[in-house]
């Protein structure tokens, strides 16, 4: 409890951290070794975490949702990023090369269905992998939902964000020529992959900088300075894949295929003044699914460590163990 404020920390719902009874590394084969971790119970129920980003990778906090008596965690750092190698790399890395990761991964540890765990780029991840292998996933927790659409990255890309954020879209939109402002993402695209390392970080600081400052409904307005390894990956792939448009066929196309999927149940979890992830692409998402519920946590925003998006999410948890 933070005594200052009366009010509850994210880690006060968390699980003790654990350490993972499993490490190892896939070749995945295109040059790609994927870093994989298993924590919890070895004869538990499967989970599978897809983090966020893409290229945010896993960190040790996120272990900490599941009943580790309970649950078999599985953690993979997706292609480019955290502990795979090589780090901030674009080729053979899309949508459908993750989804591949992810199934190779549950075949070769032996997993015949899982709980898939995602959040923001992680719950499309999810979301897609269920589309392809839908007798693979037995539920899907999801939070801060990004369905990878048009309408989605305009929000957040062209100015709609900015609007709630006016200083801070400034120092995210000031360093482009005024000529290139209708489209930030391809902007930042020739920046970003210039090929010039100085150009390449400060570009790739500015980029995460602007989605980190808006995660948290806390954000004092200050923008942090990521490490350069971290801001280079986060911010290459990030923009390698929304300027493809996630590698799907067509934009909308979860919320079309949805159909697929609809047999499998599903509780989403969403911050209400969420700026990155806005909840209407939650409620589209759920919204006519009979097997999905949402949780619409009050005073939250984007990120996991909210303190009610964490209680939200080991509430499902806890409650999934039966």
């Amino acid at each position: 409890m933070d005594h200052r404020s009366g009010q509850k920390r994210a880690a006060d719902y968390l699980y003790p951290p654990v350490e993972p009874f499993d490490r190892r590394l896939i070749d995945v084969g295109n040059g790609h070794v994927v870093h994989v971790e298993q924590c919890g119970n070895p004869d538990g129920a499967p989970v599978m975490v897809f983090h966020g980003g893409p290229g945010g990778g896993c960190s040790p906090a996120m272990r900490r949702y599941f009943d580790p008596a309970h649950y078999r965690v599985v953690l993979f750092d997706q292609r480019g990023c955290g502990r795979s190698r090589p780090l901030a790399e674009v080729r053979a890395n899309t949508t459908w090369d993750l989804v591949a990761d992810a199934e190779r991964i549950r075949s070769d540890l032996g997993i015949e269905q899982f709980v898939a765990f995602g959040g923001s780029w992680g719950a499309t991840l999810a979301l897609v992998y269920a589309l392809t292998h839908p007798t693979r996933v037995r539920h899907l927790v999801l939070r801060g939902v990004f369905l990878m659409t048009k309408a989605e990255l305009d929000w957040f890309y062209g100015g709609g964000a900015g609007q709630f954020f006016p200083d801070l879209w400034a120092r995210f939109v000031d360093p482009i020529p005024e000529a290139e402002r209708d489209d930030l993402i391809t902007a930042y695209h020739r920046r970003l992959f210039s090929g010039r390392a100085a150009e390449e970080l400060q570009f790739a600081r500015l980029w995460a900088q602007w989605e980190n400052a808006l995660a948290s409904i806390q954000n004092d307005g200050m923008f942090g300075e990521s490490p350069a390894d971290y801001a280079r990956a986060f911010s290459r792939l990030e923009n390698h894949y929304f300027i493809n448009g996630g590698f799907l066929d067509h934009d909308g196309w979860i919320l079309k295929n949805r159909g697929r999927i609809e047999h499998i149940p599903a509780d989403i979890v969403q911050g209400r003044y969420d700026m990155v992830c806005p909840p209407v692409s939650a409620w589209k998402l759920a919204e006519g699914w009979g097997k999905a519920r949402v949780n619409m946590v009050p005073m939250a925003g984007h990120a996991l460590s909210e303190p009610g998006i964490s209680e939200a999410l080991v509430r499902v948890m806890d409650r999934l163990r039966g």
